[in-house]
């Protein structure tokens, strides 16, 4: 994926509106729009995985 976004795909996302409350907050308090705390978090999360995966540590969330 381009790092400037000229490739990035849209996909329909259906939340609880409890989660949708605490990901705005969450993204007010980190200055990132919404979709940009969605996209932070996920980046986040294969990351972590692609290292846990390299260490042979892979943890799943229970």
């Amino acid at each position: 994926m381009d790092s400037k976004g000229k490739d990035k795909k849209q996909l329909m996302l259906r939340l609880s509106s409890s989660l949708w409350k605490e990901l705005v907050e969450w993204a007010e308090d980190d200055f990132r729009s919404l979709n940009g705390q969605i996209e932070f978090l996920l980046t986040e999360c294969v990351k972590k995985r692609k290292k846990s995966k390299k260490d042979g540590t892979e943890n799943f969330i229970e």
